[in-house]
């Protein structure tokens, strides 16, 4: 989360870190292969049930597209609330499915920017994922 998101969507913002060390280091993580960590502060996500409603979603969208995620670390953020207005109940259909859909568009940038950035330039490594 040092530098700046690699993809953003209206809510969400994603970021990367590499997950291979050279040679010299230990890796970050023990086993090769995506992880997926979760950022939902209260200030986007008053009440528990929609924090973890938008988590579960999270984890479930990169577990069905795990194939299709880099070989990295990476972090989503919810960076703007869903409206209370608009999704009057914090675990409705209606919401999840505008999370699964908002989700499915960042990977989908993501996917766009890895197939379009250099192989030589690649995130530096962080800590503290899941592992999806």
């Amino acid at each position: 989360m040092v530098g700046p998101p690699v993809v953003k969507t209206h809510h969400f913002a994603l970021h990367l870190a590499c997950t291979q060390a050279s040679q010299s280091e230990a890796g970050l993580f023990p086993l090769p292969g995506p992880w997926v960590g979760v950022l939902i502060p209260k200030r986007w996500a008053r009440r528990a049930v929609t924090r973890n409603t938008i988590r579960r979603q999270i984890y479930e969208v990169a577990r069905l597209g795990r194939d299709q995620l880099p070989q990295s670390a990476l972090v989503v953020r919810l960076r703007s609330e869903f409206s209370r207005k608009q999704f009057i109940s914090a675990t409705s259909d209606v919401l999840k499915a505008a999370v699964r859909a908002e989700l499915q568009t960042l990977l989908a940038r993501l996917q766009a920017s890895q197939s379009a950035r250099p192989a030589a330039d690649s995130p530096r490594p962080e800590r503290g994922y899941h592992a999806v």
